[in-house]
């Protein structure tokens, strides 16, 4: 008998395995956009070098084939998680499209700073084809390159590149330093192996990397550092027309100039609700002083790490109370904690999360005036605020779930979703009353004014509006940031590391995911849990897009491109 079944299930399970597709159900397109990542990592791992041309057009070919493939897919007898993988797949394609096309904009505007650089580019194209090449003519070439170099710091000292700025500047700087990683690479790869090539190239080699290194300093000294009081607060400005096209692939429909009023709207409720808690705690209607106040109640040098620790637990134990969302046993269990160090908190200032909470607090390396900013910034009351932010429901239960839901989206990945989960909870715990005292909503308010913040003056700097002096300036003002955090949080912004939109999309994704909970929940039409386990399944895509999977129809382009989430009111 036990034969028998095991025979029965073998058969079975081979009946299963050689369905065609016809006949197996198909709801996502989870192969497709596999594919379209790896081979997009395929190409970036070939193709690495940002000057060359020949990468240029293969990515534009390879990009434009898959936009074709995309606009003429058929969808028929998929599910719904298809149409929403399908418009996943188009954005991501036009996107990279229309970055390439900037980089190549940029890379022509900038072409001056370069003069050397087509032959170096042309011999590590062919050595990426694995083509040989010819000893004696490669040291002519770089014996070239560097009399080039050579006579560059002296153009830089006669003004030839004042009218660019410091951020083309640090741009160039940038380009030039991957183009020398280039040609190492490819003289690495001959030289001490191929005797003649030594022979020949090692004498040129050390005149061009001496002059490259050369140049490169002069651009800094003049272009960067002789522009800016602080080079690392160097950025990229987008401008207008960079902003409106990151909002359209990140399904905003609003302007930037509507965005600045919603994060202003949202400031005057930050700012009437922290005046409460200041006359609460006994300094009428100055919620500076009360700041002031609630940023003297840190705890003593080595005693962080339990507050972070209870602070965490107080979260889980309100989310179970309350049944908000599935907490599974690996996720409580799995987190950790590390102390962030000095170097780390001149670009942090506060804390970062994941499965791993940094927590930001002074070090014994720290001058004094350090030490002291550094307790005000990560007192008692702001770290209520922001460990659930990092670790549960926050960041850490968004890549737990991430790893096992849908994980084939993970290459979409936005910023709206990342950051504006967290947020929202932040919005969620201070309506459901887990700052039980008047310095908790303080602390809580004090982050809250911080994301609004950060829509008027990420904008503003990409704008070309703002300076980041003028940025920090407004951090300290209007929302009490010590300085040394402004201008980490500034620098942060700046220094192209995050998206231009990043620091944007902590409040509007906050807000996209609080106007879909009155839709779905205050509605009736969802339970809690279940909403918040659904956006957490969905994965790290737009949430125009989560929407659009939660409204348990077939999705429209207006439900994902139209929807206004955030109307003024």
């Amino acid at each position: 008998m036990l034969r028998t079944q095991r025979l029965f299930a073998a058969l079975s399970a081979f009946a299963l395995a050689s369905m065609t597709p016809a006949q197996s159900p198909r709801t996502d397109l989870s192969d497709l956009a596999t594919a379209h990542f790896a081979d997009l990592a395929d190409l970036e791992r070939r193709f690495d070098l940002p000057l060359s041309s020949e990468r240029e057009e293969r990515m534009r070919r390879h990009l434009e084939s898959a936009r074709a493939r995309y606009a003429t897919f058929d969808l028929q007898g998929f599910g719904r998680d298809a149409r929403i993988d399908l418009w996943l797949l188009q954005a991501d394609t036009d996107r990279r499209l229309a970055h390439q096309q900037q980089q190549a904009a940029k890379r022509t505007r900038l072409a001056a700073f370069w003069p050397h650089a087509a032959p170096l580019v042309a011999a590590y194209e062919a050595h990426r084809r694995m083509e040989d090449c010819e000893p004696k003519a490669t040291a002519a070439m770089l014996d070239t390159a560097a009399s080039l170099l050579e006579a560059m710091p002296a153009q830089l000292e006669a003004g030839a590149f004042d009218a660019h700025t410091a951020e083309d500047a640090r741009t160039a700087s940038s380009m030039l330093a991957a183009l020398h990683r280039a040609a190492e690479t490819w003289r690495t790869f001959r030289d001490g192996y191929d005797p003649m090539f030594s022979w020949w190239t090692r004498a040129p080699w050390q005149r061009y990397a001496k002059a490259e290194k050369q140049y490169r300093d002069a651009i800094e000294a003049r272009l960067i550092a002789g522009k800016s009081k602080d080079a690392s607060l160097v950025g990229e400005p987008i401008g207008d027309e960079g902003l409106l096209a990151e909002l359209r692939f990140e399904r905003i429909p609003y302007s930037p100039e509507e965005l600045v009023a919603i994060a202003e709207r949202e400031f005057a409720w930050c700012e009437r609700e922290a005046t409460k808690a200041s006359e609460e705690l006994g300094f009428g209607g100055d919620w500076h002083k009360a700041l002031t106040h609630v940023k003297t109640l840190h705890r003593d040098p080595g005693s962080q790490p339990r507050l972070i620790r209870d602070l965490a637990h107080e979260a889980i134990d309100f989310l179970d109370a309350r049944s908000l969302l599935t907490i599974p046993d690996l996720a409580r269990e799995c987190w950790r904690m590390s102390m962030m160090t000095k170097e780390a908190q001149r670009v942090n200032p506060f804390f970062l999360g994941g499965e791993t909470i940094q927590v930001s607090f002074p070090t014994d390396a720290m001058d004094h005036d350090q030490k002291l900013q550094s307790l005000r910034s990560n007192n008692e009351h702001f770290c209520r605020a922001t460990v659930h932010h990092e670790l549960i429901p926050g960041h850490w239960l968004q890549q737990f779930t991430m790893a096992r839901h849908r994980r084939y989206r993970e290459g979409f990945e936005t910023p709206f979703w990342i950051e504006g989960w967290a947020l929202y909870w932040e919005f969620r715990f201070y309506d459901l009353g887990l700052a039980k005292t008047a310095a908790d909503r303080i602390g809580m308010l004090y982050w809250r004014k911080h994301r609004c913040a950060r829509i008027v003056f990420s904008l503003n700097y990409h704008r070309g509006a703002w300076s980041p002096q003028q940025c920090i300036a407004y951090l300290i003002d209007k929302v009490g940031h010590e300085p040394a955090a402004a201008e980490a949080e500034v620098r942060r912004s700046v220094s192209g590391g995050y998206s231009p939109l990043y620091q944007a999309a902590y409040m509007l994704g906050g807000l996209q995911l609080r106007a879909l909970h009155e839709e779905l929940v205050v509605s009736g039409a969802m339970q809690e849990r279940a909403f918040h386990d659904a956006v957490l399944q969905q994965n790290a895509i737009p949430i125009a897009l989560v929407r659009a999977a939660l409204l348990q129809r077939e999705p429209t382009e207006e439900d994902v491109t139209a929807w206004r989430f955030a109307e003024l009111r």
